[in-house]
C-alpha cells in the first residue's frame, strides 16, 4: 500500500483553475493524479461513444441528501467529457411530499396506509409536472420513488431508467405491489446493491454512489477555513469532535448517536456535534431535527444549517464519525469522511456494510452500546484511528470516487441496443 502522506499531497493539489472569473468544469483529467492515466483514457473513449446521446436525470430536490449531492456533481463531469446530461427538479405541495416521504419509509420496510386519497395526491402531482416537462432524450434517468409515475405520460421515444437509491432490503408488500406497475413500463432499474434486487421482468442492475474530491464538502480545506467555519458557529475545539453529518431523518438514529456519546463520555472528554439540513421533499425533517433540540447542550451541538464548508470542516477536524442508521441505501456521508482519513462507526445496515470492512477501515456497530464502545476505543488509541483512517481513505481512492460511477453509467447508457433492449453483459 502507498504511503497515506504521499496519497495526501498528491489528493490535495486539484485542478489547476476552478475558482473566480476563469470557472470552468471538473475535467476526467483532474482525475489522473487519483486513478492514473489509464483510466482516465479509458473513461473518455467510453465517453466518446455515447457523445451524440442526450440524457436527462429527474428527481425531487436540488438541493439535501445524497441523491441531490450525486447528481450535482455528476451531471457536470458527464458534461465536461462530451455527454450531453441535463437535470430536472419536479415540483410538489406539501401535501404531496408528505405522501412520497411515506412512501419512502414505507420502501424502507414501515407499515403504510395507501389510501385512494394518498395515491390520487401523488399521481395528479406527477401527471401535473408531466404536462410541464418535454423530455425529448434519449435516455431518461428517473429517481427514487418521487418521480417515479413520468413514465405514463410520455409516448416513449427513448429508454427509460429508474434509479432507487433507498434500502430495499424488505420493502413494504403493499407499496410494493401498488408501484411495481409503474416500474414495470421502465427499460432498466438500478440498484445501489445486488441484495436490494426485486422480482421483476424489467433488467435489474446494482450502481454504488461515488463522491466528488473536489466539491466544496470534500476539497481540503486550509486551517484557516476550518477555524474560520468553526468561530462562526461557536463550535469548540479544546476537546476531541465526535461527528454525525446527515439529513434530520430518523433512520438516521441521531437519538442513538446522542445516547451512544453520552455513554462514552463517562470515559472519555469530547464535544458531539450532530449536524445535517432538511431536503425540501422531506416534510419529516424538521420534526426530526426540533425533537433532537432539548439533547443540545455545551457538549452537544446540534445544528440544522446548509453550509458545505462547515460539514468538510467538521469531518476533515473529526477524531470519529458516526453514521448510526438503522437503513441505508448507502451512505454518502460515510464516503465522504472516509476519504477524509478519519474512522467511522456505522450502523451495520445497507450500502454502509459495502464501504466499511469491520476492524480494517472502519467499524460496524449493530447497538447503542457498541458504537459507544468503539467511540471509547478510537478516543483512547491514536494509532488506531490512524491506521483506520489511512485505509479508509485508500478504499475510497479506489473504490468511491466519481469517476467510478461515471464509468459505470456510460457502460450502462451504452449497452442499450435498438428497441430500448439491454445487453446481457451490461451488469455494473
Amino acid at each position: 500500500m502507498e504511503d497515506s502522506t504521499a496519497i495526501a499531497s498528491r489528493d490535495e493539489a486539484g485542478p489547476a483553475s476552478h475558482s473566480g472569473p476563469g470557472h470552468r468544469l471538473i475535467t476526467v483529467e483532474d482525475y489522473e493524479p487519483l486513478i492514473g492515466a489509464e483510466a482516465v483514457e479509458r473513461i473518455q473513449k467510453k465517453a466518446q461513444q455515447i457523445s451524440d446521446v442526450h440524457i436527462v436525470n429527474v428527481n425531487s430536490t436540488y438541493y439535501g441528501g445524497g441523491v441531490a449531492e450525486i447528481l450535482s456533481s455528476l451531471t457536470l463531469l458527464m458534461n465536461a467529457a462530451g455527454v450531453q446530461t441535463g437535470w430536472r427538479v419536479i415540483e410538489g405541495r406539501p401535501d404531496y411530499f408528505s405522501v412520497t416521504k411515506k412512501m419512502h419509509n414505507a420502501l424502507q420496510g414501515e407499515d403504510i396506509n395507501l389510501s385512494e386519497l394518498k395515491q390520487d395526491i401523488y399521481e395528479e402531482v406527477v401527471f401535473e409536472n408531466a404536462m410541464r416537462m418535454h423530455l425529448d432524450h434519449d435516455i431518461v434517468i428517473v429517481h427514487d420513488p418521487q418521480p417515479l409515475p413520468l413514465i405514463r405520460h410520455f409516448r416513449k421515444k427513448a429508454p427509460w431508467i429508474w434509479r432507487c437509491h433507498v434500502d430495499m432490503t424488505r420493502p413494504n408488500q403493499e407499496l410494493w405491489s401498488y408501484l411495481a406497475p409503474f416500474i414495470e413500463k421502465y427499460d432498466a432499474v438500478v440498484f445501489s446493491l445486488p441484495e436490494y434486487a426485486q422480482k421483476l421482468t424489467t433488467p435489474q442492475r446494482f450502481i454504488m454512489p461515488a463522491i466528488n474530491p473536489f466539491s466544496t464538502t470534500n476539497k481540503q480545506l486550509s486551517e484557516d477555513e476550518i477555524a474560520d467555519r468553526f468561530a462562526h458557529y461557536g463550535i469548540p475545539t479544546d476537546l476531541p469532535l465526535v461527528v454525525q453529518v446527515s439529513r434530520f431523518d430518523k433512520w438516521k438514529d441521531p437519538q442513538g448517536v446522542i445516547d451512544a456519546f453520552k455513554i462514552a463520555r463517562k470515559e472519555v472528554d469530547a464535544t458531539l456535534v450532530l449536524i445535517g439540513n432538511v431536503a425540501t421533499d422531506d416534510p419529516e425533517g424538521q420534526e426530526v431535527f426540533e425533537s433532537l433540540c432539548h439533547c443540545a447542550e455545551e457538549r452537544i451541538i446540534i445544528l440544522s444549517v446548509p453550509d458545505s464548508a462547515l460539514v468538510n470542516a467538521l469531518q476533515q477536524r473529526a477524531a470519529v464519525v458516526l453514521q448510526k442508521s438503522l437503513r441505508e441505501g448507502f451512505g454518502l456521508t460515510v464516503t465522504e469522511a472516509m476519504w477524509k482519513g478519519v474512522p467511522v462507526i456505522g450502523g451495520d445496515v445497507g450500502g454502509i456494510r459495502r464501504q466499511i470492512e469491520d476492524g480494517v477501515n472502519g467499524f460496524l456497530v449493530e447497538s447503542v452500546e457498541e458504537a459507544a464502545e468503539r467511540i471509547v476505543r478510537l478516543l483512547k488509541d491514536k494509532k488506531l484511528r490512524e491506521r483506520i483512517g489511512a485505509n479508509a481513505k485508500q478504499s475510497v481512492r479506489s473504490r468511491f470516487l466519481l469517476t467510478r460511477l461515471a464509468e459505470d453509467w456510460l457502460d450502462l447508457v451504452g449497452a442499450f441496443e435498438p428497441h430500448f433492449r439491454l445487453r446481457g453483459d451490461a451488469g455494473v
